[in-house]
C-alpha cells in the first residue's frame, strides 16, 4: 500500500510539473510573439540628457508604425499601394533633433492639454480667469510651447500578435502651461490586422479643467514627401464648418459648406478650390478650419484617396469636429525622409477633436472635465487600396 501511495504521489507531482512547464512555455511563447510584433530600440538623447526609445509595431501584413516616447510622436507609418508595396506615408524629421528642438510643425505628435487654438491665451472657468501660454500670436496653440508634444511619456507594450499595442501615459501637474488640475492622460495606439491604427484616449483630473486631445500626423499617401497633396481626393461627412477671424479663431458662426470651397461632401481634389478668392480660404492660406461632423458616436467621417498609388485612408471618430489642415505653413526649411524638402502643402492633417476656442464659446460642445469624470475618445485611421 505504501508503494502505491508513493507511486501515486510521484505521478501527481510529475503531472503538476508538466502542467506548470506547459503554462510557462505558453507564457514565454506569448511574450516572444508579442515582442516579435513590438520592437524596442534606442532613438536618441535630448538636450536635457533624456534617452528616448523607439517602439515599432508590426502586423501580419507587414504594416509598421513607429512611435517614440518623446511627445508620443509617430515617426513613421507604412501603408500598401496598389502593387502591394509598403511605404511611409507620414511626414517627419530625418534626425531626432528635429523633434527634440521644438518640432515647429508638430509632426506626428500627441497634442494636449488643448488641441487647436484658444483666443487671447485665456479662458474663464468657474469664475476664475486662467492665463495660458501665448505661443501663436495673441493666442495659445496646441497646449502651449511646452505642451504634450514636448513631454516624455511612459510607454508600456500591451496587446497581442493580432493587435500589437502601446499604452502611453503622461501626468500633467496642476498649473502646467497655466492649466488647472493634475491631469492624467493615457493614449493607446493599436495596429490591427486589417491595417488600421486605432487611437484611444482617456483623461482624468483632480480639479475642474478643460481638455481637448488629438493626434497631429501629416499624411501624404503618395509616399513621396516632396509632392504636394493637392492631387489627393478628400470626402468629409460634414454639412457645416467654422469660419475664423484673422488669427484663425472661430467667429462662433456655423456656416453651411454648400456652394463654398469647403464642400467636401462628395469626393473632391484638395487642390480644386485651395487657391480660390473665398475670404475664408485666404484667411487660412488654404484650408485650416474645423468642420462640424455629421452624426454622433464612432462613425466614418472622412475618406482620402490617392489615384497614383491607389492608397485609401478612412478616418473614423467619435469627436464632434475635425481640423482639416492642408499644410499651408510648411515652408521647405527641413529635409524630408525621402530626400528634398517639406515644401508648401506637401502634407495634410485630419485632427479629430472638439472645436477650437471651446472654453470661450458657450455654444460649442463642452470641453470641461471635472473630478470623478473620465474623458474618453477614439479615432481610427484605416488604410486600404483601390485598384
Amino acid at each position: 500500500m505504501k508503494k502505491i501511495i508513493n507511486y501515486l504521489g510521484f505521478a501527481l507531482l510529475t503531472a503538476l510539473l508538466f502542467v506548470g512547464c506547459k503554462k510557462e512555455n505558453q507564457s514565454e511563447k506569448a511574450q516572444s510573439t508579442q515582442m516579435e510584433n513590438i520592437q524596442v530600440s534606442d532613438y536618441g538623447v535630448t538636450a536635457k540628457g533624456d534617452s528616448i526609445k523607439k517602439y515599432t509595431l508590426t502586423n501580419k501584413n507587414g504594416m509598421k508604425v513607429e512611435v517614440i516616447n518623446f511627445g508620443g510622436i509617430i515617426t513613421s507609418l507604412t501603408a500598401p499601394d496598389k502593387d502591394g508595396k509598403y511605404e511611409d506615408v507620414v511626414l517627419g524629421f530625418t534626425k531626432p533633433e528635429g523633434y527634440f528642438n521644438g518640432n515647429p510643425y508638430y509632426f506626428g505628435a500627441l497634442i494636449g492639454r488643448f488641441g487647436n487654438r484658444i483666443a487671447n491665451a485665456k479662458f474663464i472657468l468657474d469664475g476664475k480667469t486662467y492665463d495660458i501660454d501665448k505661443n501663436d500670436g495673441p493666442n495659445s496653440l496646441h497646449g502651449g510651447k511646452e505642451g504634450f508634444h514636448t513631454k516624455i511619456w511612459t510607454i508600456e507594450p500591451i496587446g497581442n500578435a493580432e493587435a500589437p499595442s502601446l499604452k502611453l501615459t503622461y501626468v500633467s501637474n496642476d498649473g502646467e502651461e497655466g492649466y488647472p488640475g493634475k491631469l492624467t492622460t493615457t493614449v493607446v495606439y493599436t495596429l490591427t490586422k486589417d491595417n488600421a491604427l486605432e487611437i484611444a484616449y482617456e483623461a482624468t483630473t483632480d480639479k475642474t479643467t478643460v481638455v481637448n486631445l488629438t493626434q497631429h500626423s501629416y499624411f501624404n499617401l503618395s509616399g513621396k514627401f516632396t509632392q504636394p497633396i493637392t492631387d489627393h481626393e478628400l470626402q468629409l461627412d460634414a454639412d457645416q464648418f467654422l469660419p475664423v477671424n484673422g488669427t484663425l479663431i472661430p467667429t462662433g458662426e456655423r456656416r453651411n459648406v454648400a456652394g463654398t470651397p469647403f464642400d467636401f461632401k462628395t469626393p473632391k481634389l484638395i487642390g480644386k478650390d485651395i487657391n480660390s478668392d473665398d475670404e475664408q480660404v485666404k484667411l487660412g492660406k488654404g484650408f485650416d478650419h474645423n468642420w462640424i461632423l455629421n452624426g454622433t458616436g464612432l462613425r466614418k467621417i472622412a475618406t482620402v484617396y490617392h489615384s497614383g498609388t491607389g492608397r485609401v485612408m478612412e478616418v473614423s471618430t467619435d469627436q464632434p469636429g475635425v481640423q482639416f489642415y492642408s499644410g499651408n505653413f510648411l515652408d521647405g526649411k527641413f529635409d524630408t525622409k525621402t530626400g528634398g524638402k517639406n515644401e508648401h502643402r506637401t502634407g495634410f492633417c485630419l485632427e479629430t477633436q472638439h472645436f477650437p476656442d471651446s472654453p470661450n464659446e458657450t455654444s460649442f460642445p463642452t470641453v470641461v472635465l471635472k473630478p470623478g469624470e473620465k474623458f474618453q475618445s477614439k479615432t481610427i485611421y484605416k488604410f486600404s487600396v483601390k485598384k
